[in-house]
């Protein structure tokens, strides 16, 4: 064989070796690719399906025995976990009425408790998921009959209640205890239930609008329900409410306002001959008095501080001031911060209540009162007062002596008057008579 035929053979061997690795290759790629392909397609569908698969329902279980004089009643609740507002979304979705008295009945014979409440706890067991057994809350409260057997025998009250609460606990549930109710309570829990069933709370949620009587017709602000619970006064008020902020809307009626502001004044109780409100005493109002600082500026702003004003013109000016619009009131005052402005229906309003029906002013008496804002120049306060009193309890030292005694004083004031006089007469004659003085010294 020539050196060109083996030149050719080696040529062919070698595309065909060529050949063969690339269609190895390809088949390998395409397999891979096909692979990878069928196991994105079934991780699709897979995630597809459980992203979109039907969550459990996230709810949450309460149950409530209502142990009355007559009969015990078992109800299961039922809310979403995703509270609303901070408040959950309860329904009722089961009630079972235990076969038998009321437990207070069973006094004599507490044994048969646990037999008494089978039937609706079993129930229980049977409507709530048993996933959510050991998380679902359980009540008791007795009522009437409860109560009137505490008011028998406390004894004997306690003792139904803890075998009760033995009872209860046997079973799969989150025992929170067994308790009686008073009257107030029952009451109170029993407005709860009515207005919530009737979504007046709800109805609060979306409409947080506040119409006080105490600004003006117009007036607007949004207030932070925070706020309110800022001072001391208000702290121990404070209360979960189903909003962050609300809006005032005056409606500028001095009556409602008044009414108001007298519910802060308790007149229920007085341990004295007389008193002013909350306990407090008060004298029989004789005399003069000066009415400074805040109840001055007030009145003052009011145009109403002139003796000759009577308290019934007063009462009726102050009506027609807090019925004026609100921007009627911002035209005419127009100098005046709208923080103060608004504020003085309320202040007026106030002051008067508080020395008519608080003090017991009447409208003879409130002739005597002054509103002061200046005596001799200086301002009718507490700052002058408060000095004085300071003052007075500085320990006094002893007054400044003069150097001389009196009598030595006196002597040598003599002494020195005798001396000047003397001299005046000698220089006197030596003016006058100048030759007589020289000729008597020659």
């Amino acid at each position: 064989m020539g050196r060109e035929e083996l030149f050719l053979t080696f040529s062919f061997s070698s595309g065909f070796q060529e050949s063969n690795v690339k269609t190895f290759c390809s088949k390998n790629i395409l397999a891979i690719l096909g692979f990878s392909s069928i196991i994105a397609v079934i991780a699709l569908l897979a995630v597809g399906l459980t992203q979109n698969k039907a969550l459990p329902e996230n709810v949450k279980y309460g149950i409530v025995l209502d142990a009355g004089s007559s009969h015990t009643s078992l109800y299961i609740y039922k809310w979403p976990a995703e509270k609303e507002n901070d408040t959950g979304v309860v329904h009722q979705v089961e009630e079972c009425r235990v076969k038998g008295p009321g437990i207070s009945k069973f006094v004599q014979k507490v044994n048969e408790i646990g037999i008494y409440l089978t039937d609706c706890m079993e129930r229980a067991r049977e409507v709530i998921p048993r996933s959510q057994h050991q998380e679902t809350p359980v009540y008791l409260g007795a009522t009437a009959g409860m109560r009137l057997l505490r008011m028998e025998s406390e004894e004997l009250a306690d003792r139904v209640l803890d075998v009760v609460e033995r009872s209860l606990s046997n079973y799969p549930f989150d025992f929170q205890g067994a308790r009686i109710i008073t009257g107030q309570e029952e009451g109170a829990y029993g407005w709860i239930t009515i207005n919530y069933l009737l979504g007046k709370f709800s109805q609060v949620s979306s409409n947080e609008i506040l119409r006080d009587p105490c600004f003006h017709p117009g007036y607007k602000k949004v207030v932070n329900v925070s706020d309110l619970y800022k001072t001391p006064c208000t702290k121990r008020f404070e209360m979960t409410l189903p909003f962050q902020q609300f809006e005032i809307q005056g409606i500028g009626n001095y009556q409602q306002c008044h009414q108001r502001i007298l519910e802060l004044f308790n007149t229920s109780y007085c341990p004295y001959s007389q008193c002013a409100f909350n306990g407090i005493f008060l004298p029989p109002l004789q005399g003069d008095f000066g009415a400074f600082s805040a109840f001055y500026f007030v009145m003052k702003f009011l145009n109403l501080t002139s003796e000759k004003v009577s308290q019934e013109k007063v009462t009726e000016m102050m009506k027609k001031f807090c019925a004026q619009p609100w921007e009627e009131i911002k035209t005419s005052y127009a100098g005046v911060k709208e923080k103060y402005l608004s504020e003085y229906c309320f202040s007026g309003t106030y002051i008067l209540s508080l020395l008519l029906q608080g003090y017991h002013f009447t409208a003879d008496s409130w002739e005597h009162i002054h509103f002061i804002g200046k005596i001799q120049g200086s301002d009718a306060g507490w700052t002058l007062g408060y000095m004085l009193n300071l003052t007075n309890m500085i320990p006094a030292e002893q007054p400044l002596s003069t150097p001389l005694s009196h009598s030595t004083y006196v002597f040598l004031m003599v002494l020195f008057s005798l001396v000047l006089f003397t001299v005046a007469i000698i220089g006197l004659l030596i003016f006058h008579k100048p030759s007589y003085f020289w000729k008597d010294m020659v």
